[in-house]
């Protein structure tokens, strides 16, 4: 019932699906539900809540329970958020193995935890699948399936499709790889940002501006080859025109970096001038970023609608 939870809560329960909030203590059971109940009545004031009930309605299909057993009893789906420990959800997930029926879903919310080390050797492998949510999924749709290598075809497509109906945004992978595609892709940019900053070659405020009022904002809409596609005569000729210059560039790409040191020392400062490390701060500040998110996805909508 931790931040990842509470979301999935929110979003299934916009869906209209009744939801039980499973955690090994009440207290956390009993603030989780208040911070739901607050956070659904803030954006039905905004009028962003979604899903076509009210806050009222979708508060009434979260109940929660403290009893593994007793919360997965008449589960379709079941959407583990536990930290990113393997054991631990080892644990749970061998727990669950032995509780649920055949047609159960087991799903977990892992960013990196390969399928593989995840499920392999439960009875009810085949009914076991990654759904990588971004945080926050509530405010974020994309969701990453990622198949065990002996998952069934169905499980991949039941989970697809239930995604699909509660308004997120699902891809399959084909197979697992370390990373899945979303965090691979954001690593990478990291990387290079990383090595910039710490080359001196331009400041950690001007970097992140070169995403938010650069690249990201066409990234918003459209990703990397669809970009790459209409920044020339399709995507043919735009490798005809800059693989050169392309590969030029990413020769001179560096080592990975070590993520310590100086470079650290130097974007901390510059992030902490800009949003302090106190919780007030960046508890406004993820506020803020979650309504621009918001405002985003509400546009989205509109373009798409239009």
């Amino acid at each position: 019932s931790g931040l990842i939870g509470r979301s999935w809560a929110m979003v299934f329960a916009a869906g209209g699906f009744k939801v039980k909030l499973y955690d090994i203590a009440q207290q956390q059971l009993t603030s989780a539900l208040e911070n739901i109940r607050k956070q659904m009545k803030e954006m039905e004031k905004s009028g962003v809540l979604k899903g076509a009930l009210s806050a009222e309605q979708q508060l009434a299909l979260i109940s929660v329970c403290t009893d593994l057993k007793a919360a997965v009893e008449g589960a379709a789906f079941i959407q583990e958020c536990t930290p990113e420990n393997l054991e631990l959800k080892k644990k749970i997930f061998s727990q669950l193995d032995l509780i649920v029926g055949d047609n159960v879903i087991l799903s977990s919310s892992t960013s990196c935890l390969l399928p593989s080390k995840l499920f392999t050797g439960l009875k009810r492998v085949k009914q076991c699948i990654v759904s990588h949510p971004v945080n926050p999924p509530y405010f974020v749709p994309l969701v990453e399936i990622v198949p065990h290598p002996e998952t069934d075809p169905s499980t991949t497509e039941r989970t697809y499709a239930l995604m699909k109906k509660i308004g997120q945004s699902p891809v399959k992978l084909n197979r697992e790889i370390e990373g899945f595609v979303l965090n691979r892709l954001q690593y990478a940019v990291i990387s290079e940002a990383w090595r910039l900053v710490g080359e001196g070659v331009i400041s950690p405020t001007d970097l992140d501006l070169v995403m938010s009022d650069g690249l990201g904002m066409r990234y918003a809409f459209i990703g990397p080859l669809e970009t790459m596609h209409l920044n020339a005569e399709g995507i043919s000729n735009y490798c005809e025109r800059y693989a050169g210059g392309m590969r030029l560039v990413l020769n001179t790409f560096g080592p990975v970096p070590e993520f310590s040191g100086e470079t650290v020392q130097k974007v901390n400062q510059a992030l902490s001038e800009k949003i302090p490390v106190v919780p007030k701060a960046l508890d406004a500040r993820r506020k803020w970023r979650d309504e621009c998110l918001t405002g985003l996805a509400k546009l989205k909508t509109q373009m798409k609608s239009d």
